[in-house]
């Protein structure tokens, strides 16, 4: 199924297989740092559930998952992951499945954590940064924010694509990396993927608003 949506769109699906258990893993691991109590989390750009089949058993009792996909066929593959999953009863773990972008999720619940799979560099500088004031002002004072990005992205870039792309996606990165210097962040590279990928956190400091500086939005817009 991953592969007939990347061929239908690889825009939007961004990657050419579902991310891996390793990187599963460091997507999720602010999640099991918060382990002890009920956690308010939100993965978005879900695609086929790679993240989270492995997000669901980490979620600590009481806790609530929501999952943005703007993909239907990839929905309906969540509501289906979701609804038997063994972990999910037993400890009051609550999910819902949202079929929307996470710019249009109309919710009042603040997050401890938020996963993102969405492929940033894809997408114009403007997509990215009002999905990051999303995601920003969705989390919680302290909240982390995990996210990621292929290495070997700008090699490609330069190699595979038009300059009018390149320069798109040199503003998106530029962009993101004003969020790393307004955020506390930490990174790890995670090379058990397929291509290996960069997992970056953010943590808004409370009281602070992390957004970066306007002067060149404009840019590869």
């Amino acid at each position: 199924m991953f592969l007939i949506e990347a061929a239908r769109d690889m825009r939007t699906t961004g990657a050419i297989a579902p991310s891996s258990a390793a990187l599963a893993r460091a997507l999720t691991e602010p999640v099991r740092a918060r382990a002890g109590r009920p956690l308010n989390v939100l993965e978005a750009g879900a695609g086929t559930g790679a993240v989270t089949r492995a997000l669901i058993p980490q979620l600590p009792s009481d806790s609530h998952l929501d999952v943005a996909e703007a993909n239907p066929r990839f929905a309906a593959r969540l509501h289906r992951l979701a609804t038997p999953h063994p972990h999910l009863p037993e400890h009051g773990k609550q999910v819902r499945i949202h079929t929307r972008r996470v710019e249009e999720l109309d919710t009042d619940r603040r997050y401890d954590v938020i996963v993102s799979g969405l492929p940033f560099a894809n997408f114009t500088r403007h997509n990215v940064e009002t999905i990051m004031d999303r995601y920003l002002e969705l989390l919680h004072p302290g909240g982390t924010l995990t996210y990621f990005a292929y290495l070997g992205a700008p090699l490609a870039r330069g190699l595979l694509t038009s300059r009018a792309q390149a320069l798109r996606q040199r503003a998106v990165e530029d962009l993101l990396t004003d969020y790393q210097h307004r955020c506390t962040t930490g990174f790890r590279t995670v090379w058990g993927n397929l291509p290996p990928a960069k997992v970056w956190q953010l943590t808004q400091a409370p009281h602070t608003v992390a957004r970066p500086n306007h002067a060149t939005a404009g840019a590869g817009q």
